[in-house]
């Protein structure tokens, strides 16, 4: 197993085909879950100091889809999108993530992505499970940079978290 971290988030491969990313926020479980689920907020957090988000479409149920688009620089342009599989409101979300890179895109080389939300004294721990088609595709993911994003994501999605548990009711 691999563990690797630059920020607050620990990354983990507990598998040849599987990262695992846990995540402990200053927040509220309801809040945080609020942050990864409305688009209102994804927009904000979603480029994690990347780029720019330019597309932020949710169809959050079981069966809808989402699709989420990033400018990078220089007109470069990355996109993700998926299907929800199973939502348990405020505990965990499970959906199907697929890059659209340079060619065209394959579900069946999506990877199933888990969110688990517990909570703890006010404070929540995000475990998300990455489930990879193989280690090649794990492998690929580790070295895309996606830490330095992840990173840049969850201390944002702790800003907003906070934000949210301050505002005045």
């Amino acid at each position: 197993m691999r563990t690797t971290t630059t920020g607050t988030a620990v990354i983990t491969t507990p598998s040849d085909t599987e990262i695992l990313i846990t995540r402990e926020f200053n927040a509220p479980r309801h809040l945080v879950y609020r942050v990864f689920t409305e688009p209102e907020y994804v927009w904000r957090w979603w480029a994690g100091g990347q780029g720019t988000v330019t597309s932020v479409e949710m169809d959050f149920r079981v069966g809808g889809r989402w699709r989420y688009v990033l400018e990078a620089g220089a007109g470069f342009e990355v996109a993700f999108h998926g299907v929800y599989r199973e939502i348990v409101p405020d505990e965990r979300f499970v959906c199907t993530e697929v890059f659209e890179g340079d060619s065209e895109p394959d579900e069946s080389n999506a990877s199933v992505t888990t969110y688990t939300f517990t909570e703890s004294g006010g404070r929540t721990t995000l475990q998300l499970l990455d489930q990879l088609p193989d280690k090649a595709s794990r492998d690929a993911v580790l070295e895309s940079g996606m830490e330095a994003g992840a990173q840049g994501q969850y201390d944002t999605i702790e800003q907003i978290a906070v934000e949210l548990a301050e505002a005045p009711r």
